[in-house]
């Protein structure tokens, strides 16, 4: 691989929003500012986050990292084959 062809590590961001207690250390934590705190309400009454700009996760796993209830977690997103000819 060139140096030149680096490419951004992306993550897909999935929350169990039952789970969540609303504390927003993910959302604090977030370096890209992909989440946010969302308006609807959980099961439990809290305010869930959610992936406003799913395109800026970068896989750091902060977010599922942080989280003192395991609502929220993080897999890096599969970056489709490019075939090189060297």
């Amino acid at each position: 691989m060139a140096f030149g062809k680096i490419k951004n590590v992306t993550g897909i961001v999935t929350i169990n929003k039952n789970w969540c207690k609303g504390c927003g250390f993910c959302v604090g934590f977030c370096p890209t500012n992909a989440l946010a705190m969302s308006d609807e309400y959980n099961a439990k009454g809290y305010h869930p986050p959610y992936v406003k700009t799913p395109e800026d996760c970068r896989n750091c796993d902060f977010c599922q990292s942080i989280c003192p209830e395991f609502a929220i977690y993080v897999n890096r997103k599969a970056e489709p084959e490019e075939n090189e000819h060297a």
